[in-house]
């Protein structure tokens, strides 16, 4: 997708999320690395993480954050036709994880569909739902974006294990014709080229040339994610911002993907954007992919930062090595 200015009718109705009850905390991974409370937090911003139970996946954690939803708004369900799942953590590669949520939402007559981008997986599957919705095939959608990253990293490497942990988060975009337009601009861009810097295998032992690690555990060249990230993403947040005549001044909150803290103060620095206007989850979640954009937003909502009206780019950034930005204005 190019950058594009959006005539949509697609609105956000609800949201919430939830984290497991497990912390990990920087302490723990000192007990069995080298590596302390200062050396972490030093490099990467990082205090806790979350980590699923033992029994407990990805289909868990987003039916859990649904619930919570309709806790906040009892009858947000009523009329959902669509689920998109966004995670890099399926709980089996088939059925996928939306199935089994929709299973367990008892949502009949509905689209049920898994979204693998990575940490741009939620933004990429909002714009999904507001294609859609404005192609007249569904009009009222649940964007998911969960995962449980405890279960995939190598825990006796210490330039990965110490970064990932849990979590899910989901929204509800629909028709509404007569509010306020609520999703602005979008837009969305890959290097595939550089995929091999961020990858966990399934059935290719190869990637682009690239001899693979097949123990099924995420693999990071972080140093070269980090790179990609400083040198690619502020030109497409500006371009992003130009399509609809705005700045960055313009903006109220800033949701990047919460990689690592100490990235985003140099996207930050590099784009122009306040970082006391920008939502994080790093710090309390660690690195959840799909789901650290809408966790950022519970922490927005929580500390009374993020209200109705406020304009937001939300921005996704990862594995692929892909992108994806939405501009929204929020409604709840």
């Amino acid at each position: 997708m190019p950058t594009v200015q959006l005539n949509t009718t697609a609105r956000i109705t609800a949201f919430a999320a939830y984290t497991p009850e497990e912390v990990m905390t920087n302490d723990y991974f000192a007990s069995f690395l080298d590596t302390n409370d200062e050396w972490i937090v030093q490099r990467t911003g990082m205090k806790e993480r979350r980590k699923a139970a033992e029994h407990q996946y990805a289909s868990d954690l987003a039916f859990e954050a649904v619930m919570r939803m309709t806790d906040r708004y009892p009858s947000c369900l009523q009329g959902v036709d669509a689920i998109l799942v966004a995670t890099t953590t399926p709980d089996t590669f088939f059925p996928s994880t939306a199935a089994i949520v929709q299973a367990r939402l008892q949502l009949p007559d509905c689209l049920a569909l898994d979204i693998s981008n990575a940490c741009a997986g939620f933004v990429s599957a909002m714009q999904m739902a507001i294609g859609l919705i404005d192609s007249g095939m569904n009009k009222k959608v649940i964007v998911i974006g969960t995962e449980v990253l405890t279960k995939t990293v190598d825990y006796s490497d210490r330039s990965t294990c110490i970064l990932f942990g849990d979590g899910a988060g989901a929204v509800i975009l629909e028709s509404d014709p007569q509010s306020p337009a609520s999703c602005l601009a979008a837009s969305s861009v890959t290097d595939g080229d550089l995929s091999g810097t961020l990858y966990r295998t399934a059935v290719s032992c190869k990637l682009n040339g690239l001899e693979l690690a097949e123990d099924g555990k995420l693999h990071q060249n972080g140093r070269e994610v980090y790179k990609w990230a400083l040198q690619q993403i502020p030109a497409h947040i500006h371009n992003l911002l130009n399509k609809v005549n705005l700045t960055v001044s313009d903006l109220d909150i800033f949701v990047p993907h919460s990689a690592n803290l100490r990235m985003i103060e140099s996207l930050c620095d590099r784009t122009g954007i306040k970082m006391d206007h920008t939502l994080t989850s790093v710090q309390r979640y660690g690195n959840t992919s799909a789901a650290s954009i809408p966790l950022a937003i519970e922490e927005g909502i929580r500390d009374g930062r993020l209200a109705a009206g406020k304009l937001m780019l939300l921005y996704g950034f990862g594995g692929g090595l892909s992108q994806a930005g939405l501009l929204i204005r929020w409604t709840l």
